[in-house]
């Protein structure tokens, strides 16, 4: 199992090691952010605006496919730029841990699981690990845009969904 754990991180035949390590760069350069990846929220309410910037796979915002980022094996990476006021709703992810890393500015985090709620204030270099099954929501209360990294511990994670009372779990996405 170990092999083919490994196999897709093999040096293509025929491929040098700069070709090879050039398609495992994501440069900031060739970033832009998405804000249409979770456009069907902000379409409800402008409050759910935000916007990824992938770097590597898709995340679990319902993105099908981004050539412009290095391929996923085991997790995904991005970051979210999350606008002053706006926040991320309350949602879960069954099959997967999911990481947040402030970068820039601050964000309530807040967490409900079995009955019981926690929230925090997460700041510049704070970071938190959400296990699978919890729900998990954020808020940016400064005047500023938060900046995170997001990482979701799979290569392709499924599409979160949102507690059965949430008016977006009512909502199709495009």
């Amino acid at each position: 199992m170990a092999t083919e754990q490994f196999e897709t991180w093999k040096q293509p035949e025929g491929a040098s090691l700069e070709e090879w390590l050039t398609t495992r760069i994501a440069r900031f350069e060739t970033r832009k952010y998405d804000f249409d990846a979770l456009k069907f929220q902000a379409d409800y309410d402008p409050k759910y605006r935000r916007a990824q910037m992938r770097y590597m796979g898709t995340g679990a915002t319902g993105v099908e496919n981004d050539g412009n980022t290095v391929p996923s094996e085991h997790f995904t990476f991005s970051t979210m730029v999350l606008p002053r006021h706006c926040e991320g709703p309350l949602h879960v992810h069954d099959d997967v841990e999911e990481v947040f890393f402030m970068l820039r500015g601050e964000i309530d985090l807040f967490v409900e699981h079995n009955g019981e709620k926690f929230s925090t204030r997460l700041k510049e270099r704070d970071l938190i690990s959400i296990p699978p099954g919890v729900y998990r929501g954020l808020y940016n209360p400064g005047d500023e845009d938060a900046l995170m990294c997001v990482m979701i511990g799979t290569k392709k994670p499924q599409i979160p969904t949102y507690p059965p009372e949430h008016p977006l779990s009512k909502i199709k996405r495009n």
